[in-house]
């Protein structure tokens, strides 16, 4: 649990000083998406590269996917039908919503947990693989048929190929697939590029979190506070349940499912909503408070299930 809470301790004091930067304007909001595009572009990819090329990708593709995407499925699906029934008749906002409802912040916050609470950054790129993959795509498709009346088949099937961190993941398990081991001086400026990953994710939250105003009047605070209680809460119910019960994972594959289905929402739900004008509000504030509220409950998960 020590080690737990100093992996969490690590995570905060860093967007900690993101919000410091921000705070006291040395770093503005131009600054943080130069963070965020050195991380996403170069950092991360070399990372989950090296992480994946050497993990044993085998037992988590079987396993670790499996409980991800039934979680998803799972929350997803209750909070369509309860906003249909009580809150709006909007498909598109039903979309976003329960789409962000389990769609995990994998980019930002997944890999810092993965490497300092889990301890195993390999449990990042199966969920890596099946957001970009399938999930993203699917809500892609949704969205492109109710604004337009018809799908961008080439945009949606080419999406995932713009995405370097999924195109790092992919190769990195293949790598581990076929037992290919790459020479250090291959290696070596992919570590040293990879250790910047973390921090610079993880200054860039921080500063994005500077200014932010939940729940405004008129946000639909009712659909709001129903997916931040399913995907903080229920969704890491569901994974420890499917993980333990269903699927009969080891005590360690069980922490994992569990810690990972309580991460926060990614910030990607934003961006789409943005790029539809659809709930944007509504998946701003899901991000926000979900970042916020999956502290304590990822928390409570390592007291619970994690090493001693």
């Amino acid at each position: 649990m020590g080690g737990v809470l100093i992996g969490f301790g690590i995570i905060g004091f860093v967007i900690l000083v993101g919000w410091l930067l921000a705070r006291f304007r040395i770093v503005d909001q131009e600054g943080r998406l130069v963070l965020n595009r050195t991380s996403f572009f170069a950092a991360s990819p070399a990372l989950l590269f090296t992480v994946l090329s050497e993990a044993d990708v085998g037992l988590l593709f079987s396993s670790v996917l499996a409980v991800a995407l039934v979680a998803f499925i799972a929350v997803a699906l209750i909070y369509a039908v309860v906003a249909r029934i009580w809150f709006t008749r909007d498909p598109s906002r039903i979309a976003l919503a329960a789409t962000a409802t389990g769609y995990s912040n994998i980019n930002n916050i997944g890999l810092p947990v993965a490497i300092y609470v889990i301890g195993d950054a390999s449990f990042v790129g199966p969920m890596l693989l099946l957001q970009l993959l399938l999930l993203a795509p699917a809500l892609l498709a949704t969205l492109d048929i109710l604004s337009a009346g018809r799908a961008s088949v080439g945009r949606i099937l080419t999406q995932p190929l713009r995405n370097p961190m999924l195109i790092a993941s992919a190769l990195g398990a293949l790598v581990s697939a076929l037992e290919i081991e790459l020479p250090d001086p291959v290696l070596a400026p992919l570590e040293i590029l990879g250790g910047a990953a973390v921090p610079l994710m993880l200054l860039a939250f921080g500063i994005s979190l500077r200014g932010e105003r939940p729940l405004q009047p008129g946000s639909g605070r009712k659909e709001v506070v129903l997916a931040v209680l399913l995907k903080s809460l229920i969704m890491p119910v569901v994974a420890f349940a499917l993980a333990r019960f269903a699927f009969g994972l080891d005590e360690q594959l069980v922490y994992a499912c569990t810690v990972m289905a309580a991460l926060p929402s990614a910030q990607n739900m934003y961006q789409y909503a943005l790029r539809y004008d659809r709930a944007t509000l509504i998946t701003r504030d899901i991000v926000l408070l979900t970042t916020f509220g999956s502290l304590p409950v990822m928390l409570l998960i390592a007291w619970l299930l994690g090493p001693a």
